[in-house]
């Protein structure tokens, strides 16, 4: 079975060296149509979970041998985007402070309420979807913007400072008629039917100010 495969149910990644918790909670996170890989060793998910799925982690913080703040500091580390939920029994004002500084997406205190972690879960999955999402429309955006020819970007970069065709035109010593063509090529290359559209997708991928 492949985890990463679009059909399949988000994958909640779940670290505990408990096993009647582990167990627990496997049970109850199924309950609501996510699937569940449980792990007890801390070292052992770090090594083989899947980077590629869509889905959350749920980390417990006192393990021995690896602390779960410390596997969500190597996960922050190795630039895993899945969001982390934290639990602990015994939570302190520092220990939540460093959670979210390594960026947990919650911190729990056992024993934690069924539908306050299910609650927890569906947003973090939900965090993780539109993360996904927007990575993929930035990765798309920069593959289009890369096919464009020199001159099409500097089109590009005059239209996202706001000038018009006949201010274009006089920049770059070219014809309303050619600046027009220019613009039409943009638009079909980059996949955009308006201005907005336009500047909203590769505003952020001009270079308005180049150096000289």
């Amino acid at each position: 079975m492949n985890d990463s495969a679009p059909s399949l149910s988000p994958l909640i990644h779940l670290v505990d060296d408990d096993a009647a918790v582990r167990e627990g909670l496997s049970l109850l996170i199924a309950t609501v149509g996510l699937r569940v890989q449980a792990w007890a060793d801390p070292q052992a998910f770090l090594a083989g979970f899947d980077r590629a799925s869509i889905g959350a982690i749920v980390l417990d913080v006192r393990m021995p041998g690896t602390s779960g703040l410390a596997v969500l500091e190597q996960l922050q580390a190795q630039g895993a985007d899945q969001p982390v939920v934290l639990l602990t029994g015994h939570g302190t004002v520092d220990m939540c402070r460093r959670a979210f500084k390594a960026g947990a997406a919650e911190f729990l205190e056992k024993p934690v309420h069924d539908e306050v972690l299910i609650e927890a879960l569906q947003n973090a999955v939900r965090q993780h979807v539109r993360s996904r999402e927007r990575h993929q429309a930035d990765q798309q955006a920069r593959e289009r913007h890369a096919q464009l020819s020199a001159r099409e970007r500097e089109v590009l970069g005059l239209i996202v400072e706001g000038l018009t065709n006949k201010e274009i035109g006089r920049a770059l010593a070219l014809s309303p008629r050619t600046v027009e063509t220019h613009r039409a090529n943009l638009f079909a290359k980059l996949g955009v039917d308006s201005l907005a559209q336009l500047i909203r997708r590769y505003a952020a991928l001009v270079d308005t100010h180049p150096d000289p």
